[in-house]
């Protein structure tokens, strides 16, 4: 019979927190910072997106597939954005109701 073993202690293997090492904290970015980076990757793949499309459109050496997946690429990021701030005023909305 075999014995039973343990439960690890990440059983997802989920990658370590950003900012913790062996259980110290390191100093991190606030959220705002982390909020404002992320608008701009997404801006970029914005502006990517449409450079590309330009370049195709105009007649410029570029693959049909990159310019597919570059688009596509913004357009989620986009979407993701959307719903992060779609549940971050939620959350917002959730918290004003709580009553003291």
């Amino acid at each position: 019979m075999n014995p039973i073993s343990g439960i690890s202690s990440n059983p997802l293997q989920l990658p370590p927190l950003p900012g913790v090492v062996g259980g110290a904290k390191l100093p991190t970015s606030d959220f705002k910072n982390l909020l404002v980076d992320s608008i701009r990757q997404v801006n970029e793949a914005q502006k990517s997106a449409d450079h590309a499309v330009e370049t195709l459109v105009t007649g410029g050496d570029v693959n049909p597939a990159e310019v597919l997946t570059a688009v596509q690429k913004a357009d989620l990021s986009f979407r993701m954005m959307m719903q992060v701030r779609n549940k971050m005023i939620q959350a917002y909305q959730e918290i004003r109701e709580i009553r003291i």
